[in-house]
């Protein structure tokens, strides 16, 4: 069998976005980009020089062609992504309310992006992939997308990709115990696990249940690895029968912190395909999120691969 013409595969829903930088009450210009978790994983791969493809659904009409104009632009396949004829693009809105405070907004109900099915992923599956990359977000849009992700994770472990899930749990759209009855069930197929601290409850443990413990049982059933994001304080790494490993996080000056955990994915994603050691992978997700911490956008302040040692040189510093 030739090998697959693309090394990651996502998909979900990336919208129209208009990002203010200040309230939206007071009449803010705004900046009109594309956003959307699995396609900025894509972007980042994409920018570190690895062929990322989204899969997503997106309408018939101008916000639908600006998304799959972008992602083309940055690298990324779109040549499985689908269009809905009778269905709008989404949309969300970005406004900065207290310094690097963010409020969102979002149009998504009814949504192409809402009325994904199993089958819009026929294609894109089938062309295979190393790694499968899920988020909570596409499971928490409704029944239809939520039973695309079951397939897909189905159809990849039975044929030996690696499949990430980042938890990524959004309360606009689901509560806690929506996205625990959802997520867990998917665990079975699912080899890497990456949340944040305070998500990792949503799949793993009790309320009172200490990390380490949320930790093991996943490995215990299955779970090769579990990344837990801590944002400022860096991030663990949780492997079966070592201690856990943690990395700090890079110190830059904090402009926009959203978009932050998916640049944290691509960087992840990147040093395992790279075939990096567990604290190289670790370091790579750590300094990818930097980037994107310190640059306005969801994804526009990724790093290329040749860009990755820019953080070591000193603060204020001009490279000539």
């Amino acid at each position: 069998m030739s090998a697959p013409d693309v090394e990651v595969l996502t998909f979900g829903e990336t919208m129209l976005s208009l990002q203010l930088e200040g309230p939206l009450a007071v009449g803010n210009p705004v900046r009109p980009t594309v956003a959307g978790a699995e396609s900025n994983v894509a972007v980042g791969l994409a920018r570190l020089g690895h062929r990322a493809r989204w899969a997503g659904r997106v309408g018939a009409d101008e916000p639908g062609r600006m998304v799959l104009r972008t992602l083309r632009g940055e690298g990324v396949d779109v040549a499985h992504a689908t269009t809905d004829d009778e269905a709008p693009t989404g949309a969300m809105l970005r406004e900065r309310r207290v310094a690097d405070l963010a409020r969102v907004h979002y149009w998504r109900g009814g949504s192409a992006g809402s009325r994904l099915r199993p089958g819009h992923l026929g294609p894109a599956l089938d062309a295979g992939a190393r790694v499968l990359h899920l988020t909570g977000i596409t499971c928490a849009l409704g029944a239809g997308p939520l039973a695309a992700v079951r397939a897909a994770a189905e159809h990849a472990a039975g044929r030996g990709w690696t499949v990430t899930l980042d938890v990524n749990h959004r309360t606009r759209l689901w509560s806690a115990d929506q996205a625990t009855a959802a997520l867990r069930p998917l665990l079975p197929r699912v080899d890497i696990v990456i949340a944040s601290d305070d998500e990792l409850p949503l799949v793993a443990g009790g309320d009172d249940t200490p990390e380490a413990e949320r930790a093991a049982l996943l490995l215990r059933d299955g779970v090769r690895e579990v990344v837990v994001k801590r944002g400022a304080k860096g991030a663990d790494l949780h492997l079966p029968g070592r201690p856990a490993l943690h990395v700090p996080a890079h110190p830059v000056p904090v402009t926009d912190t959203v978009g932050a955990g998916d640049a944290f994915c691509a960087g992840y994603l990147s040093g395992l395909l790279d075939g990096l050691s567990p604290g190289d992978r670790l370091h790579r997700a750590t300094r990818t999120a930097a980037f994107a911490v310190a640059t306005s956008g969801d994804w526009e302040g990724l790093p290329h691969r040749d860009e990755l040692p820019l953080l070591d040189t000193a603060p204020g510093a001009a490279v000539r």
